[in-house]
């Protein structure tokens, strides 16, 4: 074309500069052209990624999985019975001083409370008469073993006397492990100890209260909350959905932006007559102690509908433009489409798709918004 424009300008006389002007023209004339056929032909013009962008995105294969499905159940968070100890007194009296308070954090061996008692006292004086006949047989056996060396005394009074020693010591032993196991102190008072450590998660006691030894309610409750429990109620349309194993995603009010995971540990069999709720217990780790018994919480328990599969992939490759969804499907690095897609449903950072996309293909699952707006706009 140009060179037929060339001969062209030369019969009509054109100067040198206008020809080269007129040549540029005709050549991008022609450039664009091209493209808008191969734009015609193709549907667009070719898009590659550079070199540092295909470095960065990620590419992910569509899988064909079974269908994630959840239920949602509410339920609160308990302490682990099985890691909590209750406290009772073990004599009765009057309460002198209260040392913790409810969800305190104590350690083993840490004074709870103390409390004045008549029977404390009481054993106080039986040990006190214990150390008193010791010390008095000790000296008989003194005097008897002089005597008999003396031959004042015969053998059997002085055996008769380090017998009556032997018994003396014996029950003072006994009066010491007793004042010992009732946490026996001066003035007729007891200390209470925690026995293990934890959390105080239960009180029952308070300043100068008067309380029974027979009382059935213990004055502390002590809870490792290492590991807590929560108790779900599951009602009976989901009752047959949910198995011991399953795993739960837990999220409580005061960490919104948190998700706690858990397995369902314990399927109860009897529902409540009033609610018509039958409890789930759910396992969760909490090294962090963020949770606190009887916080409310929303649980998701997830289950496989092996009947159902579909294509999934990573939620974040999914683009929403518009009230509609998009992915970048990836063929080579100069072979990216832009096709929409229909949603199924997303479960965490997996979404199945009901149509777009079939087993096998591969997809932009980071970086892709970059791409989708360079093809795009």
């Amino acid at each position: 074309m140009i060179s037929k424009i060339h001969d062209l300008l030369k019969r009509t006389n054109m100067t040198g500069s206008k020809l080269n002007i007129l040549i540029i023209i005709c050549a991008l004339l022609s450039t664009c052209s091209c493209k808008e056929k191969a734009a015609d032909a193709g549907g667009k013009t070719t898009f590659c990624l550079t070199d540092t962008l295909a470095k960065k995105v990620v590419i992910d294969s569509v899988r064909l999985m079974a269908v994630n499905n959840a239920i949602t159940l509410s339920g609160k968070i308990e302490a682990n019975e099985d890691k909590w100890v209750k406290v009772f007194p073990v004599v009765g009296g009057v309460v002198q001083e209260m040392k913790v308070q409810l969800g305190d954090y104590v350690k083993k061996g840490q004074t709870l409370a103390v409390i004045r008692s008549s029977e404390i006292a009481d054993y106080q004086s039986q040990l006190t008469s214990a150390q008193s006949t010791v010390r008095i047989a000790e000296k008989n056996v003194a005097s008897a073993r002089e005597m008999f060396k003396s031959n004042l005394a015969t053998e059997k009074e002085l055996v008769t006397a380090e017998t009556d020693l032997e018994k003396a010591k014996a029950d003072l032993k006994r009066m010491e492990q007793t004042n010992a196991i009732y946490g026996s102190r001066d003035n007729a008072t007891q200390t209470i100890t925690a026995p293990v450590s934890g959390y105080v998660v239960e009180k029952n006691v308070t300043d100068q209260m008067h309380y029974r030894a027979d009382a059935t309610q213990p004055f502390f409750i002590i809870a490792n909350l290492d590991e807590v429990w929560v108790m779900a109620d599951v009602f009976e349309t989901d009752i047959a959905k949910i198995k011991v194993g399953y795993d739960a995603e837990i999220n409580v009010i005061a960490y919104k932006d948190k998700t706690f995971t858990g397995k369902v540990d314990r399927i109860f069999s009897i529902l409540d007559p009033q609610s018509r709720v039958m409890k789930v217990r759910i396992k969760i780790s909490n090294k962090e102690n963020l949770l606190k018994p009887e916080m409310f919480a929303q649980i998701n328990i997830l289950y496989n509908d092996r009947k159902n599969h579909l294509p999934a992939i990573p939620s974040e490759a999914i683009i929403f433009n518009k009230n509609r969804n998009f992915v970048m499907v990836y063929k080579d690095k100069c072979n990216i489409e832009t096709r929409e897609i229909e949603v199924y449903e997303t479960m965490g950072n997996t979404t199945y798709i009901k149509s777009g996309l079939v087993e096998g293909e591969k997809i932009v699952a980071k970086y892709q918004l970059l791409i989708f707006d360079a093809m795009n706009n």
